[in-house]
């Protein structure tokens, strides 16, 4: 007894001592707000700050010490067959590699995450392997792999089971299949590491319910796994989506000036390349702009049609 209020008095002493500021920064109201705000303060000044500065300049045309305000003429511009040439590829990237890249890891992920499975630490990290590789060095390989002459891996292997030799940074389907093929390559390890994570939420006890039912294989997938690992398929679909309208680094490496025909542009090289290439920073950053508005869209839809804006009972 004498102990604890002992204690108590020492606790009150020390309550007493601290300053007027101290108290301030420690209380309820304040202490959230001061450990979130190294958080706030990045984002205002790496996201917003650029962000209107980015709308700004998209109705300007930007030259060397001079700038002149030219109200929508940048996205009048930008409605060209170039820029609808560079979103269909884009467009189409972002759907084959949202399919690719949430079949494949899930599929991946319930068989190492299966019981039988043996090596199964071994198959997770080699899968992951890919996603610590530079971009810069698997463009590379991809090149020497898919190299336009008879002696590269690939048309030899097409040699051999008896097709012809393709050139394949220079036809259209091609180039869209080793943009996906890379992208595909590089985070599929990535993503069987989230699903992986998330089938192990998944509650046992409804799967051996389930299958006491009767339900087969199939079935414990459909109406046990699949709704209880919903909220990371909805997650990494919406992050493939935003990557995928962001893509630049695969097209870059495979075409370091241009690809014919523009088969290899998408939306962000096409700002790159007006934007730093010729030197027209305010239609660069109205296309932006407009990708941002499509990004957005796009998201927003996805997560209706998934929807993640319903409200759990």
């Amino acid at each position: 007894m004498q102990l604890t209020q002992f204690l108590s008095r020492r606790r009150a002493q020390k309550a007493e001592s601290r300053s007027p500021l101290f108290s301030f920064l420690y209380s309820r109201k304040i202490a959230p707000y001061l450990f979130v705000s190294p958080f706030i303060l990045s984002v205002l000044v790496l996201y917003l700050y650029p962000f209107y500065s980015a709308i700004q300049m998209s109705f300007q045309r930007v030259l060397p010490g001079q700038v002149f305000y030219v109200g929508l003429e940048n996205y009048e511009r930008v409605m060209n067959p170039i820029f609808f040439r560079a979103l269909q590829n884009t467009s189409i990237y972002v759907v084959l590699t949202v399919i690719l890249l949430t079949v494949l890891p899930l599929m991946l992920a319930l068989i190492l995450n299966h019981r039988l499975t043996r090596w199964s630490n071994f198959f997770r990290a080699a899968i992951f392997i890919p996603a610590l590789t530079s971009v810069v060095v698997a463009g590379t390989i991809f090149r020497l792999i898919f190299g336009e002459s008879d002696q590269a891996l690939a048309n030899q292997v097409l040699s051999f089971i008896g097709f012809s030799p393709l050139d394949w940074r220079y036809e259209a389907w091609t180039a869209m299949f080793l943009m996906v093929a890379m992208a595909t390559w590089r985070w599929l390890g990535v993503n069987v590491i989230y699903f992986l994570a998330a089938l192990q939420t998944v509650n046992n006890d409804l799967t051996e319910a389930a299958s006491m039912d009767g339900a087969n294989a199939l079935q414990r997938f459909r109406h046990v796994t699949l709704p209880a690992i919903k909220p990371i398929i909805v997650f990494l679909v919406t992050i493939t989506i935003i990557n995928g309208f962001r893509m630049f680094e695969e097209s870059y490496v495979l075409w370091e000036s241009s690809s014919p025909g523009y088969i290899g542009l998408t939306v962000v090289r096409y700002i790159y390349r007006e934007g730093i290439q010729n030197n027209a920073l305010g239609f660069g950053a109205a296309v932006g702009i407009i990708l941002l508005a499509i990004i957005f869209v796009v998201s927003m839809i996805q997560l209706y049609l998934t929807g993640a804006f319903k409200k759990e009972h």
